[in-house]
């Protein structure tokens, strides 16, 4: 079974991708995440949890969900990140996270799609960003292959930097960096109520029409980069940004 929890979209894609090469299913773990629902799932097949990559770690919010759940059937498990460039040294806490849920860790591979991260990072262009979707999908037949062998996916390369990302500052970034009091909304909205309905957290809720933030948030970026009028911003670092969804995964 093919898990996966998606911020805009390119997780979802990728799951969808394996799924189809590998016949299996997909499960999405937002309604478990933002009900509070602890997962309760059976597969004959390995899971394979696809998630994005939040600062060279899988999401906190994904691995509670993992540590949380009850995943019977196949023992194997094996995780996919999406990223911008590059995943550090997540295997650590992969295989910990696998170790709590009772699963046997069989690694870890990164997929490189278009950033999505527009809080410190811009996005692609809609003709660059497809580019990279197609390129995704050579890594993603590898995956595909080795996973329909029932082999293990390779050992990530590590160096001290790497550690250095998943550790130390990836503490830092949650602590720091990861607060929902720079979204501002402007007086372009319309009150769709997008923006409360993607939230994974249930963070966001429509006060006289506009978006009010919690203060639970995981820098998913599913409010802002869904706004269909760009009537949201994160503080002024997101001003003048390409938005950026992935669009659905269509089988051949």
């Amino acid at each position: 079974m093919i898990v996966y929890f998606t911020g805009t979209g390119n997780s979802r894609y990728c799951a969808e991708f394996l799924a189809d090469r590998l016949d299996d299913v997909c499960t999405d773990a937002f309604g478990y995440i933002r009900d509070g629902i602890a997962a309760d799932l059976h597969s004959q097949k390995p899971w394979v949890f696809v998630c994005p990559t939040y600062s060279w770690q899988i999401p906190r919010v994904f691995a509670q969900f993992i540590r949380s759940g009850k995943f019977t059937g196949n023992p194997d498990a094996y995780f996919v990140m999406t990223c911008g460039s590059e995943v550090g040294n997540p295997e650590p806490n992969n295989r910990a996270v696998c170790g709590t849920a009772g699963l046997e860790y069989r690694g870890t591979a990164p997929v490189v799609m278009p950033e999505n991260y527009i809080a410190m990072f811009s996005a692609p262009g809609p003709e660059e960003a497809r580019r990279i979707v197609e390129a995704a999908s050579l890594t993603l037949e590898k995956i595909a292959e080795t996973l329909r062998g029932g082999k293990d996916l390779p050992p990530l390369p590590v160096h001290m930097l790497d550690k250095l990302k998943s550790g130390p500052v990836n503490a830092g970034f949650y602590r720091f960096y990861v607060k929902a009091k720079p979204f501002t909304v402007s007086d372009a909205c319309v009150s769709c109520g997008r923006c409360e309905e993607a939230c994974p957290l249930g963070n966001i809720l429509l006060r006289d029409g506009l978006p009010e933030w919690g203060d639970c948030c995981t820098h998913c970026m599913a409010c802002i980069c869904g706004c269909p009028v760009r009537a949201i911003e994160y503080g002024r670092t997101s001003k003048g940004k390409t938005r950026y969804q992935c669009p659905p995964y269509k089988a051949k």
